[in-house]
Formats: C-alpha cells, sequence, structure tokens
C-alpha cells in the first residue's frame, strides 16, 4: 500500500505535542515491488552510513576476507558506526596491524569515542583519538584490507576516482537497480563519496541482500555472511546500549538494523525477503529509531519479548536534569492507516 502521508514521530512534554517529525519511508521485496510505503519514497536521499552492509560487500566477494583472514566479528565491525569503546577501537587496531598496517593509514580521521563512558575514560587518560576511535574505521578497515588483497593503492582510497569507492558505487546502481552516474555527489562525515539515490531504491538493494539467492556466486555468499555477522556479533556494529545492537539481540537473527547520519535506518529481513529504508525529513535522528521499530513491529519480526528489550526504543522517555521523566517521542496514532 503506498501511502501520500509520512510516518508522524511526536515528541511529547507534559500533556502536548512539543514537536513533530515526519518520515518517509519504503518497504520493498526482492523483486523491487514496493509493498509499503510512506510520503515520497523516490526522493533522492543520501544514504549515508545505513548502507555499510551493502559496503561491506566487496571485502567479501573479492576474497580479502578469505585471503586475509578477516574475522567474523571484524566483519561485522566494517558494517558498523561503532561507538569507539575498546573491543571495537582495539579490534580495528589488531586487523590493521595483521595487513601490515596501522590507523596512520586511515583517512577517516580520529573523534572522542560516542559512548560517553569510553568518552570519559580517554580524556581521563589524556588520549589524543587517532583515526581507530572514529566510528566508521572499521569500514574504512575493509576498504584497505580489500585494496592490499588486489595491489591498489592504499593511500586516497576515499577519493572519487579510486577503485575501491568505484565498486562502491557499481554495487548501488547494481542493487538498487537504478543508474546512479549522473545523480548527486558528496562526501560523508569520514570522508569517502556519498552519492544521491531513491530512498525506494536504497530499500530494493537491502531486500536484494535479504534474498541473495538471486543474487548469485560470490555476491550471494557475501550477504549471507554480512547477515550472519551482524545478527550474530551486533556489540560491533553499534555498541552498549545503541539501538542497532539492542534491536539485533532482540530480533535474535530475524533482521539486521542499520542507523545512519540525518535521520536514516535501514533493516534486512530475509525470512520476508524485504529491504526497509527510511528518512525523516528533518534529519532528526531521535525519531529514526522509532519509526525503524514501529515498522519492524507492524512486520511480525519483533515478538513480545523483543518489544519488551525494545521498550524504551520504540517510546523514548524524556527526562529532565532531575531525572524527572517529562514527556516521550512517539509514534503517532494513525500511522498504518
Amino acid at each position: 500500500m503506498e501511502r501520500n502521508h509520512t510516518i508522524i514521530i511526536e515528541v511529547t512534554r507534559g500533556d502536548m505535542v512539543e514537536s513533530r517529525h515526519r518520515c518517509h519511508a519504503a518497504i520493498v521485496d526482492s523483486t523491487g515491488k514496493v509493498l509499503d510505503s510512506w510520503g515520497d519514497v523516490d526522493q533522492y536521499i543520501y544514504p549515508r552510513s545505513s548502507i555499510k552492509p551493502l559496503q561491506a560487500l566487496p571485502l567479501i566477494e573479492t576474497g580479502a576476507a578469505d585471503a586475509l583472514g578477516v574475522s567474523d566479528p571484524e566483519i561485522a565491525l566494517a558494517c558498523a558506526s561503532h561507538m569507539s569503546e575498546p573491543h571495537h577501537v582495539d579490534t580495528v587496531r589488531a586487523w590493521l596491524d595483521r595487513i601490515g598496517l596501522g590507523p596512520g593509514n586511515l583517512e577517516c580521521g580520529g573523534h572522542l569515542p560516542r559512548h560517553e563512558g569510553a568518552a570519559a575514560d580517554v580524556i581521563r587518560a589524556g588520549i589524543a583519538p587517532d583515526a581507530a576511535f572514529n566510528n566508521c574505521s572499521g569500514k574504512h578497515s575493509g576498504f584497505l584490507t580489500t585494496a592490499v588483497h588486489l595491489g591498489e593503492a592504499t593511500q586516497g582510497y576515499i577519493d572519487d576516482d579510486h577503485p575501491v569507492q568505484a565498486r562502491l558505487a557499481a554495487i548501488l546502481s547494481d542493487l538498487g537497480g537504478v543508474d546512479l552516474s549522473g545523480s548527486a555527489r558528496g562526501h560523508d562525515g569520514c570522508g569517502i563519496p556519498v552519492i544521491g539515490m531513491p530512498l525506494v531504491a536504497m530499500a530494493r538493494a537491502l531486500a536484494r541482500m535479504a534474498d541473495p539467492e538471486g543474487l548469485g556466486g560470490p555476491r550471494a555468499r557475501a550477504a549471507e555472511t554480512i547477515f550472519r555477522c551482524m545478527t550474530t556479533h551486533p556489540e560491533y556494529v553499534r555498541g552498549t546500549g545503541g539501538f542497532d545492537t539492542v534491536a539485533m539481540r532482540a530480533g535474535s537473527g530475524r533482521f539486521a538494523t542499520k542507523t545512519g547520519a540525518e535521520g536514516i535506518h535501514a533493516a534486512i529481513v530475509p525470512e520476508l525477503n524485504i529491504g526497509i529504508a527510511l528518512k525523516i525529513e528533518d534529519g532528526g535522528g531521535r525519531a529514526s529509531d522509532v519509526a525503524v521499530g514501529a515498522l519492524l513491529g507492524r512486520l511480525g519480526v519483533i515478538d513480545d519479548v523483543g518489544r519488551a528489550a525494545l521498550r524504551d526504543f520504540l517510546e523514548v522517555p524524556i527526562s529532565n536534569a532531575t531525572g524527572r521523566n517529562v514527556g516521550s517521542i512517539r509514534i503517532a496514532d494513525g500511522w498504518a492507516e
């Protein structure tokens, strides 16, 4: 069912709705059929980090992961927007060392951990975070691994014309079923190129990962491996308390989710052969978790135990500085009609 109206995420305070976020969303199957949609799903968006599972495909389908001994947690980390907790940073360092490189080869820049406790530890220790701390360092380690395996230059791998980036652009066009050669271009927060693509095409690409039999050969194996690693090691995809980690644990392997900047969220659901892509119109990330959680619930892939685990993401409590609950972030009534 295609609807003109968007999903509305309400932010309440006391008795009143204080703010509203508009969400555009598409649920697409592996044949490209739109099963459900809200708002303008033909609009071009930058998928940002939500397509990291797609961007990890070359790491496996080129044979790089096998040749260079990339572990399952490392594959999950290649799909991650991690929180720079010790297990994230240490894994990146060990991975790079094993392929003869180091954090200095990462071209993503460094920043403080997104995890509050990890950030406090880094500040207390007087550590200046290098690029291994970047929330995209796992993805970049995957890019470097593929380049090393194929004998490509490791310097400049984030450049638009580097073979690493050319492969990623081809994957988006191929699996999304749309020619992106003339679409808008920009650069992500970690430095790699971003390519504008229709929201519905993003959902189609994710759906094809959900139904890998249609991909054939190495790409099918790569899609299956990525899904398995993400759902088996969700603590490497996001981190302690993060939606994607909590949701994939709650889903018990039934789906994979991946957040992205500016209110983008993605999900891969193999048992239904579908992909989900959504965009919060104003870029408000606080609304995207609520929206993707509601869509997964509507599809019946979250059971009662999972709903309990995700309770504070499906309706996010808002507390003031004293700890008093003063409101919530929730999906508005009537969104599914």
